[in-house]
């Protein structure tokens, strides 16, 4: 048993192994592509070109998108942060959707990882997914939704003072006084771009690695131990198109539930196509990375939960039809994949291109390593995420915290949130420890708890203090001691019985009381004060539906 488990533990390690090295050359090609695009192409234009939802607009947020960042997490801040400052909802969605689908870094590794075609799919599929939810948005989200949603995020806007942080959003004014763009020539000729392409590069990358790491750990444990039966069990095959459209529907299902996005998603669809799935199905479950249970948290937070379950049954239908109909496109042209691997990148532990290009990619990796982080002008625009690492231009950062008078940039809500919350959480380990409670004593008399330090009155005997709640029942105290000694004296009178308040558990004189409160039997009960009676008259009128008779204090 011990040896069977080991070795599917081999089996699947080996497995994951293995596709990581068969991708590593082409992830840092793309990456290192992604981060030159990002670098040489400005954003800072984004907000008042987007303002509308006309065919240039929907053209310019997918061009923006495709030149932007992969992480699914950064691009939905990035279109938050849009729809904030004014740009249209369906362009705001329609950046995120392409900066998720249409970006380099994705489709280098779909081509290595599971062929060419699937790179295909991803762009022609992408830009048809892209129209179809410009069109499905336009029914699916009412102005009413966008608008609540707009007003939900002005409210939290401005700025917000948390744990003695002032955290910022950027304003409209953030991109007023911008310099014209150098030209093409200027800028590739300039060192600190070069070096802001490399640390994009290494930004990305450093804030992907978890998504990165469980994508291809994940695929390849299912797809060494997971039998096709299996996989046939959830997609259907056999039966048609039928298959296909059930493929497509239940694809961003399986991505919803994965909580792997970007470019962590190459490696399971890897692993479903050599299960069976069908290929639009790969297809949609590729585009779903915008769906995962982190993301629709997020979106709650940002836009209501009403606008949320919208978005959510828009994006499902939009990247099931959109896999769909590629798969059938694909087909029609005959460019699907003919045969399904038994074992994904096969034989890569060998020297041959693939080994040399490894190598090459291992050297660029520490180049950019080393390239970004090289010490920069504080005057340049951008600055790094202290959360994720990712680069952050400045001037677009989708929110920032100011301490001590130096801002602090970050790529979304989420990574500020939790520099805010480790932050107070130092600050409440460092302070000091809370006080001793003070000391406490019975009042003889009332029995009430009393604080020795502040005690309304106090008798000594014999050394030792006594303390009492207030000058009545020190009174009475030292009454009853008086009429104790003085033999000539006729006998005290007896104290007045005591009650207990029934909300509170006070000790309370009957002659005495704050207030009673007469049940309807002609019995009473008494209360320290008004407020523990009124308590008391509030739990009968629930539940007795009538009101007692309330006494006003004795």
């Amino acid at each position: 048993m011990l040896l069977h488990i080991a070795q599917a533990f081999g089996a699947g390690l080996y497995q994951t192994f293995e596709m990581a090295w068969a991708t590593l050359w082409a992830m840092a090609l793309g990456f290192f592509l992604s981060g030159m695009v990002q670098a040489f192409v400005s954003k800072a234009e984004l907000r008042r070109v987007l303002g509308d939802r006309s065919p240039w607009s929907l053209l310019r947020a997918t061009g923006f998108g495709a030149a932007s960042s992969s992480c699914s997490y950064a691009a939905s801040a990035m279109a938050k942060s849009l729809f904030e400052k004014g740009a249209d909802f369906v362009a705001a969605m329609v950046f995120m959707f392409a900066s998720t689908n249409l970006v380099i870094e994705l489709g280098v590794v779909l081509a290595v990882l599971i062929g060419w075609q699937f790179t295909a799919s991803e762009f022609v599929g992408g830009l048809f997914m892209i129209a179809l939810l410009a069109l499905v948005t336009r029914v699916t989200v009412p102005d009413r939704l966008v608008e609540r949603a707009r007003q939900r995020l002005a409210s939290r806007g401005g700025e917000q003072e948390i744990s003695g942080f002032a955290c910022v959003r950027p304003t409209d004014e953030s991109f007023a006084g911008k310099t014209a763009e150098e030209p093409w020539g200027l800028r590739l000729r300039s060192r600190a771009r070069w070096r802001d392409a490399a640390t994009y590069a290494v930004a990305d990358l450093t804030m992907l690695r978890k998504e990165i790491a469980i994508g291809f750990v994940a695929a390849g444990f299912l797809a060494a131990l997971v039998p096709a039966a299996a996989w046939q069990a959830v997609f259907l095959s056999g039966h048609g198109i039928w298959s296909s459209l059930e493929n497509a529907a239940i694809g961003p299902l399986i991505a919803m539930l994965s909580f792997v996005c970007s470019v962590g998603n190459v490696p399971l669809a890897a692993a479903l196509w050599k299960g069976g799935i069908s290929f639009g199905g790969v297809v949609s479950f590729i585009f779903a990375d915008l769906i995962t249970l982190p993301l629709l948290l997020i979106y709650r937070r940002f836009y209501g939960i009403q606008l949320t379950l919208r978005m959510l049954l828009s994006f499902w239908l939009v990247m099931s039809v959109a896999g769909f109909t590629t798969g059938l496109l694909f087909e029609a042209i005959g460019a699907v994949p003919g045969f399904r691997p038994t074992q994904i990148a096969q034989g890569v532990f060998a020297w041959n291109y693939t080994t040399a290009l490894d190598v090459l990619a291992l050297l660029l990796l520490v180049g950019m390593f080393w390239w970004s982080r090289q010490p920069r002008e504080s005057s340049e625009r951008l600055a790094i995420d202290p959360i994720c690492g990712m680069q952050v231009e400045k001037a677009t950062a989708p929110a920032t915290v100011v301490r001590d008078g130096q801002t602090t940039y970050f790529c979304s809500d989420r990574c500020r949130d939790r520099l805010l919350s480790s932050e107070t959480a130092e600050t409440d380990s460092a302070s000091p420890p809370a006080e001793e409670p003070a000391p406490m004593a019975v009042d003889p008399i009332c029995g009430m708890q009393v604080e020795k330090a502040t005690a309304p009155a106090t008798v000594v005997r014999d050394g030792q203090t006594i303390y009492f709640c207030s000058d009545r029942c020190r009174d009475r105290f030292l009454s009853s001691e008086t009429a104790g000694t003085d033999s000539g004296s006729p006998p005290p009178k007896e104290p007045a019985p005591m009650a207990v308040d029934p909300i509170c558990g006070m000790q309370v004189d009957t002659d005495h009381p704050g207030a009673t409160v007469t049940l309807a039997d002609g019995s009473i009960r008494y209360f320290c004060c008004e407020g523990c009676a009124g308590k008391f008259s509030a739990q009968l009128e629930v539940g007795l539906g009538s009101s007692p008779a309330h006494g006003a204090p004795g």
